[in-house]
């Protein structure tokens, strides 16, 4: 199923922060809902470099986003406005989702049509920015591994968040892979404990007043 209503831009004051989710999930629950609908947290490149920075703690060494962004790709990548290949890989993303976790949610439906579109723009975001591991191992530290990349930040973190939906996707995190069924939620999470069922507390405690006015007021609308 195709949606027909794109979200909206976000309104103002900044969206839900993020949940401590992996970062494949951290980019699909850019789109959010609240009473009044569902948003787009990434619609102009204000809102890319402020979810970026919101998920920096992720990437090691840090992104520098306010540093220089030259590199083999140019300003931002081989190609494309970033925020516009942001947006592409986290459609693709929530149509995945939205398979392995057989999601129905109506206002939850990505604009990506098809699976195979979904996996095509997934590989492309993977081919974005090459990138290769980094040793660096001090004599009073211990070894450790940083990403090394002659891209910009967009274009690094872009090719990262793609690289590891593969490894989401075909992982054992898969299983694990949720959609968030409280009242007007639209997100997904990663469950990392087995009675979890929801996508935050928030959701949680909506959730459970639905289900009391259901108990208590059966056939109502909650």
């Amino acid at each position: 199923m195709q949606s027909t209503d794109p979200p909206a831009a976000a309104p103002p004051g900044a969206p839900p922060p993020p949940l401590g989710e992996p970062l494949p999930a951290e980019l699909m629950n850019t789109v959010w809902a609240d009473r009044e609908g569902v948003y787009d947290a990434l619609v102009d490149a204000g809102d890319l470099a402020r979810w970026l920075r919101a998920v920096e703690g992720y990437f090691s060494p840090p992104l520098e986003l306010d540093g220089p962004r030259t590199g083999a790709g140019g300003v931002s990548g081989p190609d494309g406005p970033p925020v516009e290949r942001f947006r592409e890989l986290r459609d693709a993303l929530r149509r995945l989702a939205a398979v392995a976790t057989e999601d129905t949610r109506p206002a939850a439906v990505s604009p990506v049509a098809s699976l195979a579109a979904a996996v095509a723009a997934v590989n492309r975001a993977c081919a974005h920015a090459p990138g290769w591991s980094h040793l660096s191992w001090n004599e009073d530290e211990p070894p450790a591994r940083a990403d090394g990349s002659s891209y910009g930040p967009e274009a690094r973190a872009l090719s990262r968040i793609a690289e590891e939906s593969v490894l989401l996707f075909t992982g054992p995190g898969a299983a694990e892979l949720r959609a968030c069924h409280a009242p007007g939620c639209v997100r997904y999470f990663v469950r990392a404990h087995p009675r979890r069922e929801w996508c935050s507390a928030g959701c949680g405690n909506r959730a459970r007043v639905a289900r009391h006015y259901r108990r208590h007021h059966p056939g109502g609308v909650s």
